[in-house]
C-alpha cells in the first residue's frame, strides 16, 4: 500500500462529501477512482464503510490506503517510425498525430512507447519505469512534431537536466481562432490543475507552476491567425491553455475552445517544428525540426483571408 494517510474532520470541512474531500487531498487520483475505492472499503470513516456522497461530520476520522498501482506489461508493436536522427544515446522522431506519447488507461496499444519498445529493443533509459522507457518529454497525443526520447539513463539524465533549466529550445506552429492584431506577445501565467475537470489545466492559477509563452503572428486570415509559439517552460497543454486564456484557442482544441471544430478536424492544430539540445554525451548543440503535417499546410491554403 502507499498513501496510508488519517485525517480529522474540523469546522472548515463539514458538510462536505467524502469522495471530494479525499479528491481535493489527492489531486493525482480521480474521483471516479476515489469512490471506486471507497467501495472497496479503502477509504474508512470512523473505521466504517460509507458510500461516495456520505456528508462529513465535525470529528470524523478519515483512513486513506491506496493500492500502488500495478503497471502492466508493455508490447513492442512494429509502427512505423519517422525518424531523424538516431545514435547510441538518442533517438529523435516526427510524431504523428493522434499518437499517445506512453501508455496510460484506455491507450496500452498503438503508442509511441510501444514503437520504440520494437524499434530499439532494450536500448532505452528505464528512469520512468516500464510505462514510460526512454520518455524524457512529451506531446499532446493530437500535436505533431518533433520529440526527443532517451536511450540510456545517463542521456536521460543530461536531458532533464537541460529541461529543468528551461534550456530547451522548442518552437511552435499553431492555428488559432480570432484575429491578433499585435505582431507578437507573451503570456506569462502560472498553470495548474482545472478544480473542477481533471482533463483539463487552468492559466492563472493561485497555486499553479510559472509558465511563459512567447508567440509571434505569421499570417492573418478573416477569423483566424496563424502563429509561432516559443516556450521558456514546458507545462501541460501550455501552449493551448496560454492562447485560450487570452481569447485566442487553438482551432480544432474542443477542451480550451469552441465545443464543435470547423474543418472535421481531430483536435488541436499545433505542430512542435522545432527542438533544439545540447547533445547528452557529446556536448554538441543539435536542433531538430519537422515539417507541418499535410492538413495543416493544406488549412493554411483554404482558411479565408
Amino acid at each position: 500500500m502507499i498513501n496510508f494517510n488519517r485525517f480529522v474532520i474540523d469546522y472548515n470541512n463539514m458538510n462536505e462529501r467524502i469522495d471530494k474531500f479525499v479528491a481535493l487531498r489527492f489531486p493525482d487520483v480521480s474521483r471516479t477512482h476515489i469512490q471506486k475505492l471507497i467501495a472497496e472499503e479503502y477509504i474508512l470513516v470512523n473505521n466504517g464503510t460509507v458510500k461516495s456522497n456520505y456528508k462529513l461530520n465535525l470529528g470524523d476520522e478519515i483512513t486513506v490506503q491506496i493500492p500502488k498501482a500495478i503497471e502492466p506489461e508493455i508490447q513492442a508493436e512494429d509502427i512505423p517510425l519517422d525518424v531523424l536522427f538516431e545514435d547510441d544515446d538518442i533517438i529523435v522522431i516526427n510524431k504523428p498525430k493522434q499518437m499517445v506519447v506512453h501508455p496510460a488507461r484506455g491507450h496500452y496499444t498503438g503508442t509511441l512507447v510501444n514503437a520504440l519498445l520494437y524499434h530499439c529493443k532494450d536500448n532505452l533509459s528505464g528512469i520512468n519505469g516500464i510505462m514510460r522507457p526512454g520518455i524524457v518529454h512529451r506531446i499532446d497525443m493530437d500535436t505533431t512534431g518533433v520529440l526527443v526520447v532517451a536511450k540510456n539513463d545517463y542521456a536521460h539524465n543530461k536531458l532533464a537536466e537541460q529541461l529543468k533549466v528551461h534550456s530547451i529550445s522548442r518552437i511552435y506552429e499553431a492555428i488559432v481562432h480570432n484575429v491578433i492584431y499585435e505582431d507578437e506577445g507573451t503570456v506569462d501565467a502560472k498553470i495548474g490543475r482545472h478544480p473542477n475537470n481533471r482533463l483539463k489545466m487552468e492559466a492563472n492559477v493561485n497555486d499553479g507552476k510559472d509558465a511563459i509563452t512567447h508567440y509571434k503572428v505569421l499570417e492573418r486570415f478573416r477569423n483566424y491567425t496563424y502563429i509561432e509559439c516559443m516556450l521558456e517552460t514546458g507545462r501541460t497543454h501550455q501552449i493551448r491553455v496560454h492562447m485560450s486564456s487570452i481569447g485566442y484557442p487553438l482551432l480544432g482544441d474542443t477542451i480550451y475552445g469552441p465545443s464543435k471544430s470547423p474543418f472535421h478536424l481531430t483536435g488541436q492544430t499545433l505542430h512542435a517544428r522545432l527542438l533544439g539540445f545540447v547533445h547528452p554525451r557529446t556536448g554538441q548543440y543539435m536542433e531538430f525540426s519537422a515539417p507541418r503535417p499535410e492538413y495543416f499546410t493544406h488549412l493554411l491554403e483554404i482558411l479565408p483571408k
